[in-house]
């Protein structure tokens, strides 16, 4: 692994973040590299060969959470970048008036680099909104959309320890005052029903701990959910910003075909959430996992073949059995 100091970057992450990311990685097959997006320095992890699926991470989160499901994903050739100011990646500035627009950018800058026409594309959580975005404004580059917990589809509602963060002043100061810790990474974790499959990944859990500790993450995160960062942030201190979800006339817009996994104890609403979600879709289906907000955390196995019996599958069309209960 490079050092932390970023092409182009005037202020290097904490270095506790790439020794926690060795230790992440030294089990693992999968390879930590760097590449120049739109003059950014971007660092990302790879694995396997065959058709590429780019996943995008959620916020305040980076690309080495995926390990466990890079390390079950065995058809496809997986790059999961840090996304911009996460992990190792250097950060970005996102115009407050549009946010989404600057995603999207970011996104089509880096499938560029990676010299990729057409992929799959994956996201968890904010990552999922990400990708949505981005399949929405290219469908034509994206030939299969993976969903892990996105947070904005309509009904979905938000947990009080994320409103606290977007609360004005609050989140600033929590951040100064009480850094996170092994125990409040696992705390909330519980919140959102993944505390005892994080636990078994300690390296993981320190994965939250460093980068939590350090500013350029913290600026990049709370840019994205912060209530005053923009117009379209995803959250204010009543929950998720009517202007940050989906509209059902952009879901029935959505040509890519595209598998939302939901987990059976997602915090953020029960299965007939996402069920009423993929019924707006042109071409969807929803699976439903044992686990809460990271179902790979705990089934790694079962979730990699999910999505590979997807995005490997030839493309399909809208059938009336939307829903998969999985076990």
């Amino acid at each position: 692994m490079r050092t932390t100091r970023s092409i182009g970057s005037k202020d290097p992450h904490v270095a506790e973040i790439p020794k926690v990311y060795e230790r992440v990685l030294a089990g693992a097959s999968a390879r930590s590299r760097r590449f120049d997006v739109a003059g950014r320095s971007v660092h990302l992890l790879e694995d396997g060969s065959g058709p590429p699926l780019v996943l995008l991470h959620g916020t305040t989160a980076t690309a080495g959470m995926f390990v466990p499901l890079l390390n079950e994903l065995h058809g496809c050739r997986a790059v999961a970048p840090d996304r911009p100011g996460h992990g190792l990646s250097d950060p970005i500035h996102f115009p407050r008036s549009s946010f989404r627009d600057a995603a999207v950018a970011w996104v089509d800058s880096l499938l560029d680099t990676l010299e990729l026409e057409t992929t799959a594309l994956l996201g968890h959580s904010g990552g999922a909104m990400w990708a949505l975005w981005y399949a929405l404004a290219h469908p034509s580059r994206v030939t299969k959309l993976v969903l892990l917990g996105p947070p904005a589809l309509p009904k979905t509602r938000c947990p009080l320890p994320l409103r606290l963060v977007a609360t004005p002043g609050v989140g600033e100061l929590l951040s100064r005052v009480a850094p996170p810790t092994r125990k409040s990474v696992l705390q909330f974790a519980g919140v959102m029903h993944e505390r005892e499959t994080l636990a078994t990944h300690p390296d993981l859990v320190d994965l939250f701990v460093a980068p939590g500790r350090d500013p350029i993450r913290d600026q990049s995160g709370r840019a994205e959910i912060r209530v005053f960062a923009s117009p379209v942030a995803l959250l204010s201190p009543s929950g998720f910003r009517r202007r940050s979800r989906v509209r059902p006339q952009e879901m029935h817009r959505l040509a890519t075909p595209t598998l939302v996994i939901w987990g059976a104890h997602e915090p953020l609403g029960n299965p007939s959430v996402a069920r009423a979600a993929v019924e707006l879709m042109p071409q969807a289906r929803l699976d439903v996992l044992p686990g809460g907000h990271a179902p790979w955390l705990g089934n790694a196995s079962l979730t990699a073949a999910s999505v590979e019996n997807f995005v490997l599958d030839e493309p399909n069309q809208r059938s009336a059995a939307v829903t998969r209960e999985l076990k």
